[in-house]
């Protein structure tokens, strides 16, 4: 994973959403957590509900989704469906995958409006939990 306190640039990282929408992994004047997940991994299933009541009641936090080792871009539009997903979800590469190595799922990232990486995780995390993480 990055370290935190290493900054992000936006060179690097711009992805195809699930909208067909050209999304950059950058922080735009917020508190951002950038959530990789991967659509066969139960516990990302268990804990997306999570990021989106997030999402949902912190006005000052963006949320954007990164899925990894999916099969095609259907497979990801029918996860975001099933869990009623209403953040940008960007179809992730091997390249973003190795930048931000990823070794597990949900890996979570949290960037401050400077675009450095203030925390991050690995694996389940409560509402509440991901909430202290962006404060």
């Amino acid at each position: 994973m990055l370290s935190t306190d290493e900054v992000l640039t936006d060179n690097h990282y711009q992805l195809t959403t699930i909208m067909n929408e050209s999304i950059t992994l950058i922080a735009n004047d917020k508190t951002t957590v950038i959530y990789f997940f991967a659509p066969w991994c139960q516990i990302c299933h268990v804990s997306i509900g999570n990021l989106q009541a997030l999402y949902e009641k912190n006005e000052h936090v963006d949320v954007i989704a990164v899925a990894l080792d999916y099969m095609n871009a259907d497979e990801i539009r029918a996860f975001s469906l099933k869990h009623q997903l209403t953040f940008p979800i960007a179809l992730g590469t091997e390249q973003v995958k190795k930048s931000f190595k990823i070794s597990g799922y949900p890996s979570y990232y949290v960037i401050d409006e400077q675009n450095t990486v203030i925390a991050r995780s690995q694996g389940y995390s409560s509402g509440f939990g991901l909430y202290l993480r962006t404060l």
